[in-house]
């Protein structure tokens, strides 16, 4: 009887250099395999990626089941509810991505807003020098001097603040979860706004909230309409926390200067999504990417690592795991 089901390859771990744990029988498997709601009767722990369609609650009723671990900090794959009812930890790893994803949200409003991004096109189809000449003469801004407005200052957008004030940015955010480190806050010298008064002032605006209720199309029309004409919107959260009907039109009649896409509605978005049928020139303002902000190397032998201490720590040690979410163990 194996003691661990993982939903996600094993060829992921040894491509960053993790070992899978010794001592316990570990099986893999994708989630749309047909034997997993069998294998869920039989494992202790269950082992998944933050990213995926969510799981049928009806999986972890009456299993073995003492802990579902996750290899990154989304957590809406699962019902927490039902886990805390049937006795099962849930944990994540969260500030794992933080790095990568202050990277992916730098380089993206540097590759918008300097017009690198744009560029392609018109010199594939010669025109370099009408084009250098229209960019000098855009004036166009690195992120010296502008302002980056978070919304969600938790480790993820704490990171990204840090990075983006290390190269000469301002700091505003929105915050509705409890106190932040003040420390920190002091030392970039972040400003705390209304959601309304950071997106009319931001010229960079990147979001890091979970998707819950309220969060739900938090960025909709009316609030993309409050944003500069010139300012980018940085989405590598959720995808339902934009209206992406709302966002797509928005960039068709250049309301916004541009945006950078992560995360989708449903994913993969479906042909039809608006953001994938713009024109070319507000395509030309629109960067698009497969959910991967928060994927690197550095960052997956992290989140990895983490993951299993986890398991051991549960089946092995008999110990709670770290950054537990869900703590009511079952008994061994």
């Amino acid at each position: 009887m194996p003691d661990v089901l993982c939903l996600r390859p094993e060829a992921n771990f040894h491509a960053v250099g993790v070992t899978p744990p010794e001592g316990l029988d570990i099986i893999y498997r994708d989630s749309i395999d047909a034997d997993v709601p069998d294998v869920m009767q039989q494992v202790r722990a269950l082992v998944i990626p933050a990213v995926g369609p969510a799981l049928s609650s009806d999986l972890f009723r009456s299993t073995a089941l003492r802990l579902v671990q996750i290899t990154g900090a989304g957590l809406d794959r699962v019902d927490q509810a039902v886990l805390t009812q049937e006795g099962i930890a849930l944990a994540n790893v969260p500030g794992g991505s933080n790095a990568a994803v202050a990277e992916y949200v730098t380089a993206n409003a540097i590759a918008i807003s300097r017009g690198f991004f744009a560029a392609t096109e018109p010199l594939r189809d010669g025109n370099y020098a009408a084009h250098r000449a229209a960019m000098v003469a855009a004036n166009l801004k690195g992120l010296g001097g502008l302002t980056v407005g978070i919304v969600g200052l938790g480790i993820i957008g704490l990171a990204v603040a840090e990075r983006c004030h290390a190269m000469g940015a301002q700091i505003s955010y929105h915050d509705t979860g409890p106190t932040r480190d003040s420390t920190a806050l002091d030392r970039i010298g972040a400003q705390p706004h209304s959601l309304d008064d950071l997106l009319m002032t931001a010229d960079i605006v990147s979001l890091h909230v979970p998707l819950i209720d309220s969060t739900r199309n938090l960025i909709d029309a009316a609030r993309l309409a409050l944003m500069k004409p010139d300012a980018i919107l940085i989405n590598a959260a959720r995808g339902s926390i934009v209206d992406e009907a709302a966002l797509a039109a928005a960039l068709e009649a250049g309301r916004i200067g541009g945006a950078a896409v992560d995360v989708y509605s449903t994913e993969p978005p479906t042909a039809d999504n608006p953001l994938l049928t713009l024109s070319a020139t507000a395509s030309a303002r629109l960067i698009l990417t497969p959910h991967i902000a928060g994927v690197s190397q550095q960052a997956f032998q992290h989140l990895f690592a983490q993951a299993w201490e986890n398991v051991v720590r549960v089946l092995i040690d008999d110990e709670p795991p770290h950054h537990a979410v869900t703590t009511r163990l079952k008994l061994t």
